[in-house]
């Protein structure tokens, strides 16, 4: 992303396995062209960043208009019994979607809101929100594509290019997880909502992403929505594409155990062992949830090497339940972590809520080293991205970095060799110093370089949708 020349210092930098103190970094055409160990103090003319330095974060799963909730849909009625219905003039209740089927309808009213323009307006503002975040990479699930009640805009891809071109503007990498939505439901047309998320077929779906080009900072991969909204019949077409372009192929699995009860009653199988016979799993897919799974879905995704992307922190927003990553990867298939809905945005914390929730759920603790939360953060979120040359901080690959501060109230104590796990479970977005992409420093000490005022730009596009 910039062709200058130039050497970062990084006070300490974790390389994968280790931390190590006094680490050089040579940058030549937004690619580590060297890194130098046991430099104690900064070259002439070298950019210094001080703190712990990480590989920049890649966040795999992200619905960026869902930024436009947060703050209005996370409250219950505190009364330990069911909200009441909504539209009788309680306030909490009003706002207090009592479950995720619920809180869909409040995200599909935002839905029908968003143009190109204020989609790109929320975007930007969401991706400059996770570059703060040392985010320098996302994976947008992108399913608005038509103006409401369906009609095609006159680039057919405006909502998306729209993506593309915030993304650009925000400094961060982008990876278009563009989503064939053909369905309401097993067996059932489109209804209002999602009429503009509709091609009509997996063909006409097909036809249209091959309209989209991909860019220095933007690549283009596939997505099934889910079971439910992508008939059987036509999955693999969709599957199809993304193998003929070697291109990542992501979906929603088994989020809701409703779900995984629908897909039994319309085919007599699992949602995992659905996509298997379709031809969709494999070493390019990546699961997002896979939450309810049974023995036999866990190995079909082993099996076949197939990602899966957690994203605890909307798991437990949207009382989804705790997945079964520990068996996931022990299974075979690599973890990467996505912040879904943006109640949160902070990779550290999601990589730390995996760990947590497991400690929950089984009452033991280390289930994972913090360089196993880490990669999943880091190295394995960008190759569910289609970016396999980001996430390290290594010759030839992406210079994309994350700096975080050893000495704020959350991190400072521990000593720096113990910086991996002081990320992981003390350090949060708010701990993040630098963030460069591609060469170029995008957060600098704290503010962002290209986008001024960040919480004024989310206010104002969450403002124009009402939020």
């Amino acid at each position: 992303m910039n062709p200058t020349p130039r050497t970062y210092w990084l006070e300490h930098a974790w390389l994968g396995t280790h931390v190590e103190p006094g680490v050089a970094v040579d940058v030549r055409d937004g690619r580590v062209a060297a890194v130098r160990t046991g430099v104690p103090a900064p070259p002439p003319g070298a950019e210094i960043l001080r703190g712990l330095t990480l590989p920049g974060l890649a966040n795999a799963h992200s619905h960026a208009f869902h930024r436009a909730l947060r703050g209005t849909v996370q409250a219950g009625s505190g009364t330990g019994a069911p909200p009441r219905p909504r539209g009788t003039g309680d306030a909490d209740a009003e706002r207090a979607p009592d479950s995720f089927w619920a809180w869909r309808d409040v995200m599909y009213a935002i839905a029908d809101k968003l143009t190109p323009d204020s989609y790109f307006s929320l975007a930007r503002a969401t991706y400059a929100e996770m570059a703060l975040a040392g985010i320098t990479a996302v994976g947008e699930f992108h399913y608005v594509h038509h103006a409401p009640g369906g009609t095609r805009y006159a680039d057919p891809n405006a909502m998306g290019e729209a993506l593309v071109e915030a993304a650009a503007e925000a400094g961060v990498r982008i990876t278009l997880l563009d989503t064939c939505y053909l369905s309401a439901g097993f067996g059932r047309a489109p209804d209002g909502h999602q009429l503009r998320f509709s091609d009509g077929t997996a063909h006409s779906w097909a036809e249209r992403c091959a309209l989209l080009k991909e860019r220095d900072h933007a690549r283009i991969g596939a997505a099934i929505h889910s079971v439910r909204a992508v008939p059987a019949d036509q999955m693999a077409t969709v599957a199809r594409w993304a193998e003929e372009r070697r291109a990542p192929l992501h979906v929603h699995l088994s989020e809701q155990t409703a779900e995984n009860d629908a897909c039994r009653e319309a085919h007599g199988r699992t949602p995992a062992r659905l996509l298997a016979d379709q031809g969709v799993l494999g070493p390019r897919t990546t699961a997002v949830h896979a939450t309810h799974l049974t023995e036999e879905d866990i190995a079909l995704l082993g099996g076949t090497t197939t990602g899966t992307c957690m994203c605890p922190t909307t798991e437990r927003d949207l009382a989804d339940g705790i997945g079964p990553a520990v068996a996931l990867q022990r299974a075979g298939s690599p973890l990467s972590l996505g912040s879904d809905s943006h109640a949160v945005v902070d990779l550290l914390e999601e990589a730390r809520a995996m760990e947590l929730n497991e400690r929950l759920r089984t009452r033991t603790r280390g289930h994972w080293t913090a360089a196993a939360l880490l990669r999943a953060a880091t190295a394995d979120g960008h190759a569910a991205l289609g970016w396999p040359e980001a996430g390290r901080i290594e010759t030839g690959a992406l210079a994309d970095l994350t700096t975080l501060a050893l000495d704020s109230v959350r991190t400072a104590g521990p000593p720096p060799r113990l910086g991996a796990e002081t990320a992981v479970f003390a350090a949060t977005a708010a701990d993040v110093r630098h963030t460069v992409v591609g060469g170029r420093h995008v957060v600098r000490d704290g503010a962002h370089t290209l986008v001024p005022d960040v919480p004024r730009e989310l206010a104002r596009a969450v403002a124009a949708l009402g939020g």
